[in-house]
């Protein structure tokens, strides 16, 4: 299958900012690796395809990214409604691998009504009779926790959608570390979707907490931000080369992919790269490579992380 050239980060820091980058090529790479999700038994190839990265594509190019994914070995896919048109196009491309693949969908929504009318057209969109995991998206504020599991809240949803078959398993992604703990305490979930980055660990002291309580519990871990750096200034939130990132991501190719690999070398089952395609081909590229990372590469990695604002921080919620 033919390769698009891959881009540079031309924001990237000084320490990666010219580091050239060529794909190995398909063949000469095993597929990528899986790693057991939590209890549930099913085993998740150690990074997802983010419904982002078909986002606002063609459905030939959405079509050609997924089926080059699922060759590579991917059979984890992620997506939401508030991806644009992900949907639409991720549940054509996906549907000749459908019974193969493991499908994530979320809803932001948290009431009751709200989730299932969400629920019912993601499962349209995605051409699918059921999905392997909902999430509660981005639970952020306490409050919007207390509503998912208020009368009427949510959670209803979740687990009415789990009786009649249309879901597998129950999860959530957070952006709050208070949030999240305490979602933990509240239900049995299956798996928890957490920010794991190297400058929110080091900088923010934002995860740890988060995956010692998960694991504690037995949950499959997915891990999000791999391959993010820090917040864009505001000059550069206008004009950024990376329009399907609202972080600015990590140097390319170098620092973000020791960034994934970082994130790999932690104690979860899989990460959900980032929707542009120069970040997400050089996942791919990452996994199917993939070594945990050497002393002298995590010092590498850690010392660009010193005094660089993180994206996430405690107490936000």
């Amino acid at each position: 299958m033919l390769r698009r050239d891959f881009l540079k980060n031309t924001a990237a820091t000084a320490a990666f900012a010219n580091a050239a980058y060529i794909p190995i090529p398909i063949a000469n790479l095993p597929p990528i690796a899986k790693r057991r999700l939590g209890k549930t038994g099913i085993d998740l190839s150690i990074i997802a395809l983010g419904g982002v990265a078909v986002m606002d594509e063609s459905q030939e190019a959405a079509n050609n990214l997924v089926a080059e994914a699922f060759d590579r070995g991917i059979n984890y896919f992620d997506v939401a409604p508030s991806y644009g048109n992900a949907q639409d196009r991720l549940g054509p491309a996906l549907e000749p691998y459908r019974k193969r693949s493991f499908l994530a969908c979320k809803t932001q929504d948290r009431t009751k009504d709200g989730s299932r009318k969400e629920l019912q057209g993601s499962l349209k969109a995605l051409r699918t009779d059921h999905l392997d995991l909902y999430q509660l998206h981005a639970l952020t504020k306490m409050a919007e926790l207390d509503q998912v599991f208020a009368p009427n809240g949510a959670m209803e949803t979740f687990e009415a959608a789990r009786r009649e078959g249309k879901i597998r398993f129950i999860g959530f992604s957070a952006h709050s570390v208070e949030t999240a703990l305490a979602a933990l305490d509240r239900f049995q979930f299956d798996t928890i979707l957490f920010p794991i980055n190297f400058v929110s660990f080091t900088q923010a002291d934002f995860g740890p907490q988060v995956i010692e309580k998960a694991q504690q519990k037995g949950m499959g871990i997915l891990a999000l931000k791999s391959m993010a750096k820090t917040v864009w200034t505001t000059s550069e939130k206008e004009h950024h080369p990376h329009p399907k990132c609202w972080y600015h991501p990590a140097g390319f190719p170098d620092e973000a992919a020791l960034g994934l690999r970082w994130t790999l070398s932690h104690p979860i089952t899989a990460a959900v790269p980032p929707g542009d395609e120069a970040y997400f081909r050089l996942a791919m590229d990452v996994a199917q490579s993939y070594k945990p990372l050497t002393p002298t590469e995590e010092k590498t990695l850690l010392a660009g992380a010193v005094n660089t604002e993180s994206i996430f921080h405690l107490h936000n919620s």
